[in-house]
């Protein structure tokens, strides 16, 4: 047979075309749907009730601070805390450098 007789019966035919776009983005689209429901909501979720929990601190609640600190909430204004971590140890931390309340760690 000649090469052109070859790439003839090679060629896809007539009737068909390039495959369906759906099929071909289907998988990307599968993948993106995965990563949203295991990664993505989670953590807004877990951010909202952060938030919720900085917004309801209020006086005599036990917090932990990102730097490791256990205390007693003694004063709240807008965006500090003053926290006593021992007698007479008061210290002033941002409300966003509050992690949450011990209690959630012994339930764990």
């Amino acid at each position: 047979m000649t090469t052109l007789a070859l790439i003839y019966l090679q060629a896809t035919p007539a009737g068909q075309g390039s495959p369906n776009m759906l099929t071909s983005l289907l998988p990307l689209l599968l993948v993106f749907v995965v990563f949203y429901f295991f990664m993505i909501r989670p953590q807004m979720k877990r951010q909202k009730e952060l938030t919720n929990f900085r917004s309801s601190i209020s006086k005599g609640d036990k917090i932990v601070t990102t730097g490791g600190l256990y205390g007693k909430v003694i004063e709240v204004s807008d965006s500090v805390v003053t926290i006593e971590i021992a007698n007479d140890v008061k210290v002033r931390v941002d409300k966003n450098a509050v992690l949450r309340d011990p209690s959630d760690i012994e339930k764990k």
